[in-house]
């Protein structure tokens, strides 16, 4: 299920689902360690006149938003048959790691009636059942949940200053047990006091509320590493009030937002709305010791794994997306991360950990035939870091950090992608493509790594190395005449998506993909007012394009990644349609050339969830979101248009300072 909220702080993160259930709760490292696991959940729900509905129950119409400029959830739901209508505003605490939920309900009944909130947990502590307790603590009246390191306290208090008038522990998906939460139902809990194994556990609070009546409850859920640690957490919230807690978030997030006074001329709300979400979204999934995962939402691939991985290449563009908007921490964390994941010759694995150890992987070692070796990387990985960290130094100037991971990043890696070429065309070896499935030597992985290798030539010279300098300058002029003459197609005016050799024989693949004519212009091997550009862009354009009431640009020709239908290229795709929109805005001469650009941006708003959330893509027939909910790259990609908009808007004179960070 997509999630339509993403909460965090660096070191925890929460996920809700449609129903603002939470579905993933990660800790200590933004992606790792899910102690919910997605297949569970942490419920809420009502119960009034023998009635319990919890909120994924089809009697309840839930509404999931994001509040216009801060990172708290805003969810409203309504449900008939209860008569209860019920608001739930949701914080992570920035200064620590606590959850916060505030709920409100409304009585809409003209009669005065007993009404029940309970809140239930499913953990799976570490990934695995193995060890957890469960427990209700007397002595300060809250919950445990805990195995070894990992710790959560679960409590809360009504707005009379009342705590939980009920609880249980229990177990869940074992020996005939479905949950704890089934004790719910007939609106009393058992106050088991203690379980061990796969544990849950429910709390209830009870009001007497008055025809059209409301009552308030704060409730929060802290991780620590030991039970005194979530006391102190605990102590802290009871000491400082939860609402003032979640004022004060609310407060951060807005100033954090709003710390750079853009100019968003000519833009309409939705769309400024939609660019602050994103810029909540991808700072969630940026994790404090320097990692950005490409999605925090567990239910992908069915089971087999999710996107909570650290793709160099995604996290690029976010890196890229935050030092735009003058967020260099981030960045600055993220490039320190590669600093230590890069290998001794120079290049990145597929994907990594938060904690920086090696990610699961697809890329085989050897070709089918089990003979011929193949490198298991994305070249475009190890390019793509060094052309963030151009962009980096042009917002902060911080030449010492460039200084520091000179020799043990930026040399490194250009002098991998300067030896790691082709002798004949120039041309990076093989590699696996940006989309992770086709090994050759792709037109976007050439073009990132002539980009990288511009970049480096610059780090070069601002440090003096003038051999250095001299040769990657010159290995880059190299890659970009093996581009123009190996992997474009001047017949049909289109750049090819690869090259293969076999037999000392150039075999190309001519499959129209939009990340081709995209690398060609956004890392400069051409200009995008280039007649081959033109011309690719257009026929591209005209070949991908969804020809749906949907709209959109799928990745390429025949894309069956999560496809639902055959007809038509491929599912469309936020980051390749916002593609297009950039190379709109680069050609763009006077603000009427702006409407396309402003149409794409739209559709973007048109297709995003209620909260903000952006998916990887879309049924082209329906728009329903598909894939990874939220992917972190086409919110960053959204970012990166953005900007881009507002310093072409600077170039042509249109409107002054609209960028104020750089």
């Amino acid at each position: 299920m997509p999630k339509s909220l993403t909460l965090g702080n660096g070191n925890i993160m929460a996920c809700l689902d449609k129903n603002a259930e939470v579905r993933d709760f990660y800790y200590p490292y933004i992606g790792l360690e899910n102690h919910i696991g997605g297949h569970n959940t942490h419920r809420v729900g009502l119960w009034t006149e023998g009635k319990l509905a919890w909120l994924h129950d089809p009697t309840w119409n839930v509404t999931v938003n994001c509040e216009n400029g801060a990172l708290m959830g805003n969810t409203q739901c309504e449900n008939k048959t209860l008569g209860l209508d019920l608001a739930l505003y949701d914080v992570v605490y920035n200064e620590k790691n606590v959850l916060l939920r505030h709920a409100v309900i409304y009585n809409k009944s003209p009669n005065r009636r007993t009404v029940k909130m309970f809140f239930g947990h499913e953990f799976e502590i570490y990934e695995s059942h193995s060890g957890d307790t469960a427990y209700y603590d007397p002595r300060n009246k809250t919950v445990i949940h805990y195995n070894g390191r990992r710790v959560f306290l679960a409590n809360g208090v009504t707005s009379a200053g009342s705590s939980f008038s009920e609880y249980t522990t229990g177990i869940f998906h074992i020996e005939g047990k479905e949950g704890s939460y089934k004790d719910a139902e007939d609106g009393q809990l058992s106050k088991n006091p203690i379980e061990h194994g796969p544990t849950d556990s429910v709390l209830g609070f009870s009001f007497e509320l008055e025809p059209e009546g409301q009552a308030d409850v704060y409730y929060w859920l802290a991780a620590g590493k030991s039970i005194e640690e979530v006391h102190e957490l605990n102590t802290y919230v009871l000491g400082k009030s939860p609402e003032h807690l979640m004022r004060t978030t609310r407060d951060f997030w807005r100033a954090w937002s709003t710390k750079q006074n853009f100019n968003f001329y000519g833009l309409d709300d939705n769309i400024v709305s939609l660019f602050k979400k994103s810029l909540f979204t991808v700072r969630v999934h940026a994790d404090n010791h320097g990692s950005i995962i490409a999605s925090g939402d567990s239910d992908v691939l069915n089971g087999r794994d999710t996107y909570a991985y650290m793709w160099p290449r995604d996290a690029s563009y976010a890196a890229l997306a935050m030092d735009l908007v003058g967020d260099s921490n981030v960045a600055l964390r993220f490039f320190q991360f590669c600093n230590t994941a890069i290998t001794s010759d120079g290049y990145f694995m597929h994907k990594y950990r938060p904690d920086g150890s090696l990610g699961s992987s697809w890329h085989p070692w050897v070709a089918r035939d089990g003979v011929t070796e193949h490198f298991p990387i994305q070249e475009d990985e190890a390019a793509l870091p060094l052309i963030a960290l151009a962009r980096y130094y042009d917002t902060t100037k911080d030449l010492e950090f460039i200084e520091s991971v000179y020799n043990s990043l930026i040399k490194k890696a250009a002098d991998f992608m300067v030896v790691y070429r082709d002798e004949a065309t120039g041309l990076p070896k093989p590699t696996y493509d940006l989309w992770e499935e086709k090994y050759g030597v792709t037109t976007f992985t050439a073009c990132t790594v002539y980009g990288a290798l511009i970049a480096a030539a610059r780090f070069a010279e601002i440090l003096g190395k003038t051999k250095s300098q001299k040769l990657y300058t010159d290995t880059a002029h190299q890659v970009r005449e093996g581009i123009l003459k190996y992997l474009y197609d001047a017949e049909s005016g289109l750049f090819l998506k690869m090259i293969n050799f076999e037999h000392d024989a150039i075999v190309a693949d001519k499959t129209i993909d939009m990340s081709s004519v995209y690398g060609v212009y956004a890392f400069g091997v051409l200009p995008h007012a280039d007649p081959r550009v033109a011309r690719a862009v257009k026929l591209t354009e005209e070949r991908l394009s969804a020809h749906t009431f949907v709209g959109g640009i799928a990745r390429y020709e025949g894309d069956r990644y999560y496809r639902k239908n055959e007809e038509g290229p491929g599912n469309p795709w936020f980051i390749t349609t916002l593609w297009l929109a950039q190379y709109h805005i680069a050609i763009a001469e006077q603000e009427k050339d702006f409407e396309v650009v402003k149409k794409w941006l739209n559709w973007v708003v048109d297709y995003a969830a209620a909260s903000g959330v952006l998916s990887e893509q879309l049924d082209p027939k329906t728009g329903e979101q598909l894939s990874a909910a939220p992917l972190v790259w086409s919110h960053a990609e959204y970012v990166i248009t953005i900007i881009s908009y507002l310093d072409k808007l600077e170039e042509l004179g249109i409107c002054q300072k609209c960028n104020p960070v750089y």
